[in-house]
């Protein structure tokens, strides 16, 4: 294949805008929710519950498409799926009750579903491993910075127009033109950079399910999920309540700091999983298990102090839990081989979502309405500390890359 019919770099910036605007639409409700609540009467565990749909929904769509990526076109999928999100986002401006709202969750669930099982395989087969790490950092970067813009958008666009629908009408946009950007743009051979052979275990769906590498990165991730999607769905109003914000300036608080943290975790990382690479084959795993063990301390700041120090511990909490997004995707994808990648992606994505933010902001707002919601979100310090534990259990499962400290000449695929 011509490096030059590639284009690796620019792929990577449209599927990393595309993961933007995912982000983006999805955390936008959140940033909006007391004034949907408002309108439709409805409680915490209904609005839990509601964002809970959204994610089984995703989770149940995903084991559909993994199995059709790895038989055809994963580019055709990705564009049917942004426009359907895209659509769906589009619809939340219009709708009149909360059973109309629970439509679109699903509708968005089903369209990033696609995008999300599919788009890290497509990463995986345009740059070598060496470099996967500081790559899909690149691209996951907009996990943190998608979630904050959505919260700012909601919060500031809201407060403005003096209307939670509002901010709906522009996050539909952006997914629409990408998506006919991405038309244009080829799709990589499979495998082609990958070292290490497909063994039963790394190349077949039965072998998957032996296969301790995946799974121990999986579960890993599933309880830091559990934590983040929790923390995503309640923390702004975790700080209207206990602390006195307002709205807009605990979307903005909890927006900025997920994205300034969260890009430069994002980063380094991916950079620090790269780096160590080269001295043990468990560096994604360790990177991971160190910087979820010390989230834990400053997500107890963040919950139970206030101040300053609990500002510091937000910053801190944050920061170390988004660290390990890169490194975790990255330790997923070496786990396996390019042939049944996205069936792989499609099962850990169901796992991370049954075990993680699917039950994560119901359970919360559950406790909330009982107890408190200070006392919901203590269940994210218990999911931290279960993910570093099995993050350290499955250190001796990495699979063994040819990745060592001298520098070997980039394949011509990776070329701009």
């Amino acid at each position: 294949m011509a490096s030059i019919k590639l284009y690796p770099r620019t792929a990577l910036i449209v599927l990393t805008a595309l993961n933007l605007v995912n982000y983006i639409d999805r955390s936008v409700l959140f940033a909006v929710q007391p004034m949907v609540q408002a309108e439709f009467h409805r409680g915490d565990s209904d609005f839990g519950l509601l964002t809970s749909a959204f994610f089984w929904v995703y989770m149940l769509a995903a084991p559909f498409m993994g199995p059709l990526a790895d038989r055809y076109s994963r580019k055709r999928i990705i564009i049917a799926g942004a426009v359907l999100w895209s659509l769906a986002t589009l619809m939340t401006a219009i709708t009149h009750n909360f059973q109309e709202l629970f439509l679109r969750h699903a509708l968005v669930g089903i369209g990033e579903a696609s995008f999300s099982t599919i788009s890290p395989t497509i990463i995986a087969d345009m740059f070598p491993e060496k470099i996967r790490g500081r790559v899909l950092g690149i691209f996951y970067l907009t996990i943190p910075l998608g979630t904050a813009l959505g919260y700012i958008l909601g919060g500031t666009v809201s407060a403005h127009y003096n209307s939670w629908r509002a901010p709906f009408y522009i996050g539909a946009v952006p997914g629409l033109l990408l998506a006919l950007i991405y038309v244009f743009l080829p799709e990589p051979e499979r495998g082609q950079f990958d070292s290490v052979a497909e063994t039963p275990e790394r190349g077949t769906i039965l072998g998957l399910f032996r296969n301790p590498g995946f799974w121990s990165a999986t579960l890993g991730m599933a309880f830091m999920t559990f934590a983040l999607g929790g923390l995503q769905v309640w923390m702004p109003t975790f700080l209207h309540r206990a602390h006195g914000y307002s709205l807009k300036d605990a979307g903005l608080v909890f927006g900025i700091s997920t994205a300034a943290t969260g890009i430069l975790a994002a980063l380094f990382g991916g950079w620090l999983g790269d780096y160590l690479l080269r001295y043990t084959k468990s560096a994604y795993y360790l990177v991971s298990a160190v910087s979820l063990a010390l989230g834990i301390p400053a997500m107890w700041i963040a919950l139970y102090t206030g101040g300053n120090r609990m500002l510091v511990g937000i910053v801190a909490a944050e920061f170390l839990l988004l660290i390990n997004t890169a490194p975790l995707n990255a330790a997923i994808i070496n786990s396996v081989g390019a042939h049944i990648r996205a069936t792989a992606i499609a099962v850990e994505i169901f796992v991370i979502h049954l075990l993680g933010d699917a039950s994560s902001p119901w359970l919360i707002g559950y406790l909330s309405d009982h107890r408190s919601l200070g006392a919901g979100l203590f269940a994210t310090i218990v999911a931290i500390g279960l993910s570093a534990a099995i993050l350290f259990y499955g250190m001796r499962f990495a699979p063994p890359l040819k990745v060592t400290n001298a520098e070997s000449p980039e394949p011509s695929g990776a070329s701009s």
